[in-house]
């Protein structure tokens, strides 16, 4: 068996992250205990993201520059994904800085035996500060209504910082195909699969610096789906759908 260099991959997916790329990465290095590799996916060579990396030279980090094969954020974590060797993956959001203190909390809870790690926004000790006021309320109410009435552990489901074993990327097959819904769709189908998830308190602060990728009406649709699935795994134990297996099985 192959013997892997890092416990950790780090997806961060980039679109001229030149402001906010090095101060994540110097945070990586100075919080995060766990041994990692940063795994920095982009769309073009253009991205200011690559010469401050670069300039950097990775903030001391063991980062590799992965060439998104399609175009798009989705795409990039794909790419991202398909990269990875080590028994625990993270996707990690570029601007975020603060929120690497709790990444070795998170690899301490899938050691324990979850298949995935969320970071929440809304339970305690948690905190969302600023954004539109409609994107928030439209979130608090679906990780209110998936936890008390979906049955789902997780009190922030559409939270795309989440760190996922290795077990459940090279059985499941992600089905998503636009922007972070991904997340979602493996923390609902690890519910399915009577697999075991977690989660740990994190803040989520509007950003200052650098334009998001994150587009709320185009990808609600597609989160929606998702929560429907809960549902129908809740109260259908199975529902009309079945998850997809890499194998080509479903089950």
């Amino acid at each position: 068996m192959k013997e892997l260099d890092k416990e950790l991959d780090i997806v961060i997916p980039v679109y001229n992250e030149g402001e906010n790329i090095v101060e994540t990465l110097i945070a990586l290095k100075q919080s995060v205990k766990t041994s990692f590799r940063v795994l920095i996916c982009y769309d073009f060579n253009e991205d200011n993201t690559l010469p401050a990396v670069r300039d950097a030279r990775g903030a001391g980090c063991d980062v590799q520059l992965v060439k998104n094969r399609g175009k798009g954020v989705h795409h990039a974590i794909m790419t991202g994904l398909g990269e990875t060797e080590a028994d625990a993956v993270l996707m990690y959001p570029a601007d975020e800085s603060y929120n690497t203190v709790i990444i070795d909390a998170m690899y301490t809870k899938l050691r324990e035996g979850n298949d995935v790690v969320g970071a929440s926004r809304f339970m305690k000790g948690g905190a969302m500060k600023g954004g539109p006021f409609l994107k928030s309320l439209v979130l608090r109410a679906a990780a209110f209504t998936l936890k008390r009435f979906g049955g789902l552990g997780a009190s922030d489901a559409s939270y795309a910082l989440k760190m996922f074993s290795r077990r459940i990327l090279d059985t499941v097959e992600i089905e998503s195909t636009d922007g972070f819904t991904f997340a979602i769709e493996l923390l609902v189908k690890c519910h399915r699969l009577g697999w075991k998830a977690a989660e740990v308190p994190a803040r989520w602060l509007m950003r200052e610096k650098g334009q998001s990728r994150f587009n709320f009406r185009k990808w609600l649709p597609h989160y929606f789906k998702w929560f429907l699935y809960a549902f129908a795994t809740t109260y259908l134990r199975r529902g009309s759908e079945t998850v997809k297996l890499k194998s080509g099985a479903e089950i």
